[in-house]
């Protein structure tokens, strides 16, 4: 029993040391990571690259300036010296925000024409040139909508319900708020309303407006709707405690004008031992017509483009395919995700991991990743390397709009930063280059190219050429 009982603790003294050394991390790993990380740092070669694309404008899709971004996107890839380009044209709704964009309290006890801080939501038709004039209902949510009946009708539906600010997450407050302006139009015209406004989705309290995408249902009337600053929302909820006949008039110069082409950029680094197998990076590269789409997502897709040039700064030989890819049409469609996850799929080509940057520039957190639990795993276990740039973790969750279109694939990954400031920025005037701080812009950058690195090394558990060495 004694002599059994010294070889089971020799075994497991055995299984322990060699469990040690697997854990040890790879020397050369190590040191290829901090010179990614030393590169990124003093180089800032993508925040340079993000303030140049900013100075064009905003890129709303299927706007000119749109276009003109999309040939600078080229001829950045053509001077890093990409190994191949493609412009792959997607076809695009198109929308103009229009030059009048106004609401007015014209009729109250306490005040009379009372300018409000209102935008025009994105994909919201326009007014008649006079305006809408009408009455306004405060409502919180759609139950609360519901439960009035009758008298929304010839109404001005106000919805207000703010961002929560008891969670931690900020992409979970917008997720808890966000549907009362991608819906709200559709839900107040089907009781009759005549417009809507809608409580800013921002963790901000300024009055700045946030705009962002909305919806129509094709079953009820388009209604015009805008979004509202705080600080004129929490105004009008206050006034019309008061008075709740008050009236005002909103006018909105928007307009749809039918679909125009434009293109997905792609960008890549050809792999030395599996050219067939790709790595993504990505981000998408339209915006919102407020700001200058800084941190949604000029510095996601230029956080991509980076991994590409520290690649060739460090003379890096990928041995899978590093594809760079800036997605058009994400704020209001997602066509051009569509239109790559089609071809890929027509093409049959083998995605071993796809990663997203579209949470903001902000310091490193984690990677949150789509994949069985050997790969996420796997993927953790290099916590040892990405731990340089600053990322705490890896975890199961969510990966990125535009990536998760790709049908067949062995990991979809998000790039996660901070979030208690995006929503302070997201969809507005303020979202602008200067509110990019270069370090975390270039850690976040560091970050997806250490992992990157690792991916285009070892490939991953369920992928088919998968390194065992």
């Amino acid at each position: 029993m004694t002599r059994f009982r010294c070889l089971f603790i020799a075994l497991i003294g055995i299984c322990l040391y060699s469990a040690l050394l697997t854990a040890q991390p790879n020397p050369v790993y190590l040191k290829t990571s901090k010179e990614i990380v030393k590169s990124a740092l003093q180089e800032r070669r993508g925040y340079q690259l993000l303030g140049e694309l900013c100075q064009l404008g905003p890129r709303l899709s299927g706007s000119p300036t749109s276009l003109k971004a999309i040939d600078w996107a080229k001829s950045t890839m053509e001077r890093m010296g990409l190994d191949r380009i493609i412009l792959q044209p997607v076809k695009v709704p198109r929308w103009v925000r229009g030059e009048v964009e106004a609401a007015t309290i014209v009729s109250s006890t306490r005040v009379n024409w009372r300018p409000l801080r209102v935008a025009a939501l994105g994909g919201s038709v326009g007014t008649p040139p006079e305006g809408i004039t009408a009455p306004v209902i405060e409502v919180q949510n759609f139950e609360e909508l519901k439960s009035l009946g009758e008298r929304v009708k010839g109404k001005i539906v106000f919805f207000n319900r703010p961002f929560p600010r008891d969670v931690v997450t900020t992409f979970r407050g917008y997720g808890m708020t966000v549907d009362q302006r991608v819906h709200g139009a559709s839900e107040a015209a089907r009781l009759g309303a005549v417009a809507v406004l809608v409580r800013s989705v921002t963790t901000s309290e300024d009055n700045v407006p946030h705009v962002g995408g909305m919806r129509y249902a094709k079953d009820v009337p388009k209604i015009p709707a805008a979004a509202i600053g705080i600080q004129d929302a929490d105004y009008l909820s206050e006034l019309l405690k008061e008075d709740p006949e008050l009236t005002v008039n909103i006018q909105l110069g928007c307009e749809n004008q039918g679909e125009v082409w434009s293109y997905n950029v792609i960008g890549d680094l050809l792999g030395s031992e599996y050219p067939e197998e790709y790595v993504v990076v990505a981000g998408h590269f339209d915006s919102w017509d407020k700001g200058q789409g800084a941190h949604d997502d000029g510095g996601g897709c230029l956080q991509a483009l980076e991994v590409l040039d520290i690649f060739k700064r460090l003379n890096i030989k990928p041995r899978r395919t590093i594809r760079c890819i800036f997605y058009i049409n994400e704020e209001n469609g997602i066509r051009g995700a569509l239109a790559y996850a089609k071809m890929a799929d027509s093409l049959g080509l083998k995605h071993v991991a796809a990663i997203e940057s579209d949470r903001g520039c902000f310091t490193p957190r984690g990677f949150s990743v789509t994949a069985d639990s050997v790969v996420i795993e796997r993927i953790a276990g290099w916590l040892p390397y990405l731990r340089q740039a600053g990322i705490e973790w890896v975890r199961p969750g969510g990966s990125g709009v535009d990536v998760a279109q790709i049908k067949k694939i062995t990991a979809l990954i998000g790039y996660v930063p901070d979030s208690q400031r995006y929503f302070d920025f997201h969809h507005s005037e303020k979202d602008v280059y200067e509110a990019v701080n270069p370090r975390e812009f270039e850690l976040g950058a560091a970050a997806m190219s250490i992992l990157t690195y690792l991916i285009s090394e070892e490939g991953l558990a369920n992928s088919p050429t998968h390194s065992t060495h």
